[in-house]
C-alpha cells in the first residue's frame, strides 16, 4: 500500500501549464489534469494506491516498500529530474519531465540502464476526479487508455504492458545504454487521439528551453545557485497561456500534520503574484512581468471596487470551497480541500501589494501600458474610502475582522507610490489631498499600531500580540531601518515569534483545541516567507552578519533539490504546507538580492 513521502522527498516537474510531483521512490502521486486547478488523475500524496499514482522504479517484493532513489538532481539549470538506484545488480537511472506544450500535456520518463542488468516495473493505476473516479482502460491501435467521462489519458511505450487489479503494469529489464520511455498524454475524450510522443525529442528540446531561459537571469551572485533553482520554480509555477502565477501546484499539504489547517493553493493570489513580478523584474525577466501585469488587467477588467485577493489561473472569480471526504488527507490530515472561500475576504493590504507591483514595473521601464496606470488611480479612490475599515489581513483569519496594523500600512503603500507616480508627470491626480491622506493613514498606524511601552508595532490596533508581517514596515519604506520603533519592533519579534532555531512564526497560536486569532484550532510551523523577511531587516538595520546566518540556514532547509513548502515545523524538524511554495521562495530570491548588494555572504 503506498503511503506519501515526506513533503521534502519530491520532486517538481512541470510544462508551465501544471505540474507532477514526484517521490524519491520513484512514484508520481500528485498531478492533475491538464491544468494545476483540474481534477487530480493521480491524487495518492492525498490518500493511498487507490487514489491514484505511478512509479517507476527497481522491481520489489510484493507488499515491501519500494526502495529509495540513491540520487537525485535537476539535470543543469532545468526542470528535468534525474533518479539513480544503485542495486545488487547493477544501476539504472530514470528521467522525468514535461515538455512545455503547445499541445497535448505529457509526462515523459525515460528508464537508461547505467551497468549491469537491472530488472524494473512501472505500475500506472489512473483515478480521475481526485482519486474516485476508475476508468475504463483498453487499448486502441496498440496504445492504452483510460477513459473516464472528459478525460482520457494515452499511455505509450515500447514495453509490453498488462493490466492486473485494476492497475497497468510493464516488467522489463535494463542493460548499459538501453533506454525505454513511457508517456502518458492527455487528451480531451471526444477528440482524436493525441500524436504519438517523440520522448528523445522532447527531452533535448525540453533542456534547450530551460538552457535558455535560465540564461535571461541577470544575479550573478554567490546564492546563483539557489537563485536560479527558485526562479525555475517560479517559472514552473506560472500558468504559461495567461501568465497567473499560482501560489503552489497543490492543495491541502498540512500546515499543521494531522490537523485542519489545510488549504487549496492552486490559485493566483494578487499579494504572491505582485512580489514574484517583483523578483522576476529585478532578476532580468521582463517578459514573465509583462504578462503577469496583462493577466491583472483581464482579472480585475472594468470592475476594481470588486477586486478579489485571488482568481483562478484565467482570471475567473468563482473559487467556492468544498471538502473531499472520500480522501483521508496527507497523514491524517483532514478535511481535504478543494477551492478556497477565502477568495471572498476583504484584505485591504493586496492593494498596497498590487499598485507596489505596478509602480516596480514602470520604474524598471516594462512597456508603458495606459490602462495600468488608469487601474492605479482607481484603486487609489477605493482605497481613500475603505482604508480604515477593519479586515480579514494578509494571513486570512477566519475570525472577526480586525484593523490588522501590516493592511494599514500597505494602504499607505498604495497611496505613496501613486503619489510618485503623479509627481512622474504620467498621471494626473488630486496630489494635495492624497498627499494629506498619506499623512493620515501613517499618523492613524503610529498613534494606533504602536505599543511605546513595549517599543513596537502590534498585530492590530489596541492588541498585545504581535505579527511577522511588521517586517516589512522597513522594507516597505514607511520608517527608515534606524527608527527606535522599527528596531523595536524586530527585537520584538526575535524574542516572542522566533524559534529555537530562529525561524519565525506568523503569529502566536496555541494548542490544545482552544480556537486562536485566525478562528482556526490547533498549530503550525515556523513561516519560511517571514523568516526571510527578518534576514533582510537584520540586513537594513546593519546586523549582517546576523543576517547572512539566518539566511544560510533556511538555505539548509531546502530539500537536496532545492525545493521549499511553504512552513517549517520545528518540533517534526520537516517541511510542512503546499509544496512547493512561491511565497518562500520570492524572499529567498530578494534576500539573496540583498545580501549580495550589502556584500554579507562573507568568507
Amino acid at each position: 500500500m503506498l503511503v506519501a513521502g515526506r513533503i521534502e522527498d519530491y520532486a517538481l516537474i512541470g510544462d508551465m501549464q501544471t505540474a507532477a510531483l514526484v517521490c524519491r521512490d520513484g512514484t508520481a502521486d500528485w498531478l492533475c489534469l491538464p491544468r494545476f486547478d483540474s481534477q487530480a488523475a493521480f491524487a495518492g500524496l492525498l490518500g493511498t494506491e487507490e487514489h491514484g499514482f505511478w512509479r517507476i522504479g527497481p522491481a520489489h517484493a510484493a507488499g515491501a516498500k519500494p526502495p529509495m532513489a540513491d540520487r537525485r538532481r535537476y539535470r543543469g539549470d532545468s526542470l528535468v529530474l534525474e533518479s539513480e538506484w544503485d542495486t545488487p545488480r547493477g544501476t539504472v537511472r530514470v528521467i522525468d519531465f514535461m515538455p512545455p506544450r503547445d499541445g497535448a500535456p505529457q509526462v515523459v520518463r525515460i528508464v537508461e540502464g547505467v551497468s549491469g542488468r537491472v530488472r524494473m516495473r512501472s505500475a500506472l493505476r489512473m483515478r480521475f476526479s481526485y482519486g474516485r473516479v476508475v476508468p475504463w482502460v483498453h487499448k486502441v491501435d496498440g496504445r492504452t487508455v483510460a477513459v473516464a467521462g472528459p478525460d482520457s489519458v494515452w499511455l505509450d511505450t515500447s514495453a509490453e504492458t498488462y493490466g492486473k487489479d485494476l492497475t497497468t503494469y510493464a516488467d522489463f529489464t535494463v542493460s548499459p545504454g538501453e533506454r525505454i520511455a513511457f508517456t502518458i498524454s492527455w487528451q480531451p475524450s471526444h477528440r482524436e487521439p493525441p500524436a504519438l510522443p517523440e520522448p528523445e525529442s522532447a527531452l533535448t528540446a525540453t533542456e534547450d528551453f530551460w538552457r535558455e531561459w535560465v540564461e535571461q537571469c541577470t544575479y550573478h551572485g554567490p546564492y546563483r545557485d539557489a537563485v536560479v533553482r527558485s526562479l525555475i520554480t517560479l517559472k514552473a509555477l506560472t500558468y504559461g497561456p495567461t501568465g497567473g502565477i499560482v501560489a503552489a501546484p497543490t492543495t491541502s499539504l498540512p500546515e499543521d500534520i494531522g490537523g485542519s489547517r489545510n488549504w487549496d493553493y492552486r490559485f493566483t493570489w494578487l499579494r504572491d503574484a505582485a512580489i514574484t513580478l517583483s523578483s522576476l523584474l529585478r532578476t532580468g525577466y521582463r517578459e514573465e512581468a509583462r504578462a503577469w501585469r496583462e493577466w491583472l488587467l483581464r482579472a480585475v477588467a472594468g470592475d476594481p471596487e470588486n477586486l478579489q485577493i485571488m482568481y483562478g489561473i484565467a482570471g475567473e472569480r468563482e473559487l467556492g470551497e468544498a471538502e473531499l471526504d472520500w480522501l483521508p488527507g496527507y497523514e491524517g490530515s483532514k478535511p481535504v480541500r478543494i477551492g478556497n472561500g477565502a477568495a471572498g475576504q476583504l484584505q485591504l493590504d493586496v492593494y498596497g501589494e498590487v499598485i507596489e507591483a505596478l509602480h516596480l514595473a514602470h520604474m524598471t521601464g516594462l512597456s508603458r501600458n495606459d490602462y495600468a496606470s488608469v487601474l492605479q488611480l482607481k484603486l487609489i479612490r477605493w482605497v481613500e474610502e475603505h482604508w480604515n475599515e477593519p479586515d480579514e489581513g494578509i494571513w486570512e483569519v477566519r475570525g472577526p475582522r480586525r484593523h490588522f496594523v501590516h493592511s494599514k500600512v500597505m494602504t499607505w503603500v498604495a497611496v505613496d507610490r501613486t503619489i510618485k507616480l503623479i509627481e512622474s508627470g504620467d498621471v494626473d491626480g488630486p496630489l494635495d489631498r492624497w498627499r494629506e491622506l498619506r499623512d493620515d493613514i501613517h499618523r492613524d498606524v503610529c498613534d494606533k499600531g504602536y505599543d511605546a511601552e513595549r517599543n513596537t508595532f502590534t498585530q492590530s490596533y489596541g492588541s498585545q500580540e504581535l505579527d511577522a508581517s511588521l517586517l516589512l514596515i522597513p522594507q516597505m519604506g514607511f520608517l527608515p531601518p534606524d527608527d527606535k520603533r522599527v528596531i523595536g519592533t524586530i527585537e520584538a519579534i526575535q524574542r516572542e515569534l522566533s524559534t529555537s532555531d530562529g525561524f519565525v512564526m506568523r503569529y502566536p497560536t496555541s494548542s490544545g483545541g482552544e480556537v486562536n486569532v485566525d478562528g482556526l484550532e490547533g498549530d503550525e510551523g515556523a513561516f519560511l516567507a517571514c523568516s526571510f523577511w527578518l534576514a533582510d531587516d537584520l540586513a537594513m538595520i546593519g546586523r549582517v552578519d546576523e543576517a547572512r546566518k539566518l539566511f544560510e540556514k533556511l538555505l539548509a532547509l531546502r530539500n537536496d533539490l532545492g525545493l521549499l513548502a511553504e512552513e517549517w515545523d520545528p518540533k517534526r524538524r520537516r517541511q510542512v504546507g503546499n509544496f512547493p511554495q512561491a511565497f518562500s521562495h520570492v524572499p529567498l530570491i530578494d534576500t539573496a538580492l540583498r545580501l549580495t548588494a550589502s556584500g554579507a555572504y562573507g568568507a
